[in-house]
Formats: C-alpha cells, structure tokens, sequence
C-alpha cells in the first residue's frame, strides 16, 4: 500500500485545531438530558441536527412512530443518518435516495444518545460537562455521546484531507482519493436493546452499510460481545392480614424458593467458559425485586426481573428453554411442598433478546486499520477482544454487516464510571480516537482495486 504518511499527519494536525471546537461540541451534547428511562431524546436529537448543520453536516431525521416508542416503553425516538459521499471531486452530501449509486464501501459509525439516569452521588452535575484535569465529568461524557463528537470529527477530518487530495496540493496530488461514504448514525434506543435505533433504521431499509463502527473504548478493539435475555417473572398468591397469614399464600415465600434455585444454576455457569478472549462465562442477575403492599400484610404479589448474559457460544433459544424449565419446576416443587394451600401461580415475560455478536472474517478490514493507527497513537498494544456488554453492533452484524466496536475512553468500563456517579472521560483519549478512526477511514475508502 501506498504510503499514507502525509495524509496521517494532516488528519492529526486537522483534530488538533479542531480539539476545543470538538470538545464544546461533546459538552452541548452532555448538557441536554436523555433518561431512559422515560426516554423522551427527541429534543436532543434535533438538537444535536442544529448542531451538525452548523458543521455543514446535513442530519436526516427518522421519527419512530409513538405507537411504536411506547409500546417500547419509551416517548420518543427520532433517529439521524448523516451521508457524505467521497470521489475524485472531493465529498458532498449524499442522501438515501443515492444508496444504490455508490462508487466504494459505506462505512457507517453509530453511536447512541441515550443514558441511564445519573443517579445519586455524583461530585460533578451530571449534566455540566465540567472539565477538571484534562477529565470530562457528566452523563453519556464516555459512554457514547464521545462518539457522536469522535465520529463526528473523524468525519471532518477526512473531508478537510479529501478537499486537499482533489485540489492536487503539493505532497497531496500523489495521495489516492477516498472514494465511498461515510454514515453518522445517532440513535435512541440502545438502553432498551437498540430495536427501536439501528433495528429500526436497519429495518425501514433506511441505511445499507458495507462495515460499521460502533460507539466503544480506546484501548481494544472488540469483534465479539455476549448475549442478554431478560424476563420479568411473577408470582401470584394471595393477600392476607399478617395477624391470620394461614388465610393468604405468600408469594414472597415462593418467589425466595425460585431465586435460590436460580442462583444455585448461576453458580453452574461458572464452568462454562468461553473461547473468545475478554469474555469469560455466562452469568444472571435479578436487578429489581417488587412485591407487597404493607408490612403488616402477606405479600400476595412479587415480581422480579432477570438478566441472563449469554456467551457467543450459546444458543439463545436453548438458554431461554433453560431459564424458563428451571423457574417452572422451582415454583411446582414449592407448591408441591405446600400442597395444603392454593397453589402459586406464575406468568413469565420475556422483556429483551438480546443476541451475541460473534467473530466474523469480514471484520478483518476494520480491525487491522484501527489496530494499527490505536497502537501508532495510543504507543501500546491495542488487544482484539471480545466484551461481556451488549451493544447495538449485533443488529448490524445480523443483518449481514461486518462491525467492530471502538471509540474514545478508558481501558475498563470500570474507570469510565458508566452508569455510575461521576462518569468521565479523558479529553487526551478523545483526540487520539478521533484521529484513529480517521486515519482508519481514509485506509477503508483510499484502497486502490
């Protein structure tokens, strides 16, 4: 291949002038609440359109239908595509009306606006986007309003070098064009899987990428990432005054029995280990319990809600059948062991399927351009791993487009503090991303046949 060096060293110098551009962008973004739930991230979708309009960036707007969005359990969804299109000419705007008239690979780059609630605890307000020793501190600052402003950038960067390419400038005349597009997808939903974000766009035929980044940390890249299934299981016995508790059933007493045999098969999981590096074994959690209407009353209701992770090497229809055999003979065990009151009565409600993204040849291409430019910048191996999250990448890959996850922030999710108190990023980790994705794009579109 050609050597890119001239072009590496005007993306870099590019980002550099740009940086404080960048990150005033980043904290508009942070300063403008998305909760999911509720889930009301219109307003920042637009808003963040106003703010790439002034870039130049022309955002389509996709608006789910609320029938949709609150049959979700969400208010409102409005998704963006950005389309730039790169040839001998330099770049332009391109829309979904010219996806079929493309002269090289789209590569789309999707991010998610969407956050859990901040919380308590927090030192910084999560909503301020304060800078304290080269750290962002607020909400989505990590985890992924960073890539709107990384790929964002990254976008940017590339248009400034394609527009110098065309212009035949100097050292640049001898570069080859990019030639291809580049997608920004800002979407809403990854907090409640992604159906209603990429699922959605992916679905309508809105977007057909060739390969996609996805919103992610600086110092792997990931080509794997588990499943998650979550149910909501309840139980239903009967209310009693607690003076008289032989008149009620308890369904507090049962759905204890059902957890301890939940628990027990979760300690079983431990010895089924992965192959995948970074990934380790399946695991479950119960993460909300609740249930009874006094303490003076037997509790005549409780509902608790699983989250089952599935490794890449797992079935999810086998795991589903698992998870759901093992709370029905738990809960006929106990009423068979209190066959002297009316028995317990069950209902499970699978909430999310959320499938695993596994390894696949086609992400070849990504990972060795972003490997290379990540270890160049970062001075350090960056490792090819699989994560225990879920993300939205899985949609994209089961539709058939090869993705990878990476982005600006830490090495663990841990020192992001995502969905903790206080989640930051480091503004130095900001820059380099944005110059390795850049870099990785102008490799990905500048390939001669």
């Amino acid at each position: 291949m050609m050597n890119h060096s001239v072009a590496y060293q005007e993306i870099d110098q590019w980002v550099e002038d740009h940086f404080a551009e960048q990150v005033d962008f980043l904290k508009s973004l942070v300063q403008i609440p998305t909760d999911t739930p509720p889930g009301n991230n219109a307003p920042h979708a637009h808003q963040t359109a106003e703010f790439l309009s002034t870039m130049g960036f022309q955002a389509e707007a996709y608006e789910v239908p609320s029938e949709e969005v609150h049959r979700h359990g969400l208010q409102t969804i409005t998704n963006l595509i950005v389309r730039q299109e790169f040839n001998d000419q330099g770049h332009h705007t391109s829309s979904h009306q010219q996806l079929k008239a493309k002269n090289g690979p789209t590569i789309a780059l999707n991010a998610h606006g969407d956050v859990v609630p901040p919380g308590e605890g927090w030192t910084h307000n999560p909503y301020g986007g304060d800078i304290v020793d080269g750290f962002m501190f607020g909400r989505a600052s990590a985890v992924s309003k960073s890539d709107f402003s990384t790929f964002t950038f990254a976008l940017r960067a590339l248009q400034n070098l394609s527009e110098k390419i065309a212009a035949k400038q100097g050292a640049f005349a001898a570069l080859p064009c990019p030639k291809g597009q580049v997608e920004l997808h800002f979407t809403y939903d990854e907090e409640f899987g992604g159906e209603m974000g990429p699922g959605w766009l992916l679905g309508q035929h809105l977007t057909q990428p060739d390969l996609m980044i996805a919103a992610g940390f600086s110092y792997e890249v990931v080509n794997a990432h588990n499943g998650c299934l979550q149910f909501e299981v309840t139980l239903n016995g009967k209310m009693a005054h607690a003076a008289i508790p032989e008149s009620g059933v308890d369904a507090l007493q049962a759905a204890v029995h059902v957890l301890q045999d939940l628990y027990a098969l979760n300690t079983q999981y431990k010895s089924i280990v992965s192959q995948v590096k970074g990934i380790q074994h399946p695991y479950l959690n119960v993460g909300q319990i609740m249930g009874g209407t006094n303490t003076n009353v037997v509790p005549g209701r409780v509902t608790f809600k699983l989250d089952r992770r599935m490794i890449p090497e797992e079935n999810s229809a086998q795991v589903e059948s698992s998870i759901r055999q093992t709370i029905l003979q738990s809960i006929e065990a106990y009423n068979s062991a209190h066959a002297q009151q009316a028995p317990v009565e069950l209902e499970i409600k699978r909430l999310l399927l959320a499938e695993s993204m596994k390894p696949l040849p086609g992400q070849k291409p990504l990972i060795e351009a972003l490997q290379m430019h990540a270890s160049t910048l970062f001075e350090t191996e960056i490792p090819v791993v699989g994560t225990p999250l879920y993300t939205d990448v899985r949609l994209y890959s089961a539709s058939g487009v090869p993705g990878v996850i990476y982005g600006a922030g830490p090495k663990t999710v841990l020192e992001s503090h995502a969905k903790r108190a206080d989640e930051r990023l480091k503004l130095d980790d900001l820059k380099r991303a944005t110059r390795v994705v850049a870099r990785s794009l102008y490799d990905l579109l500048s390939k001669q046949p």
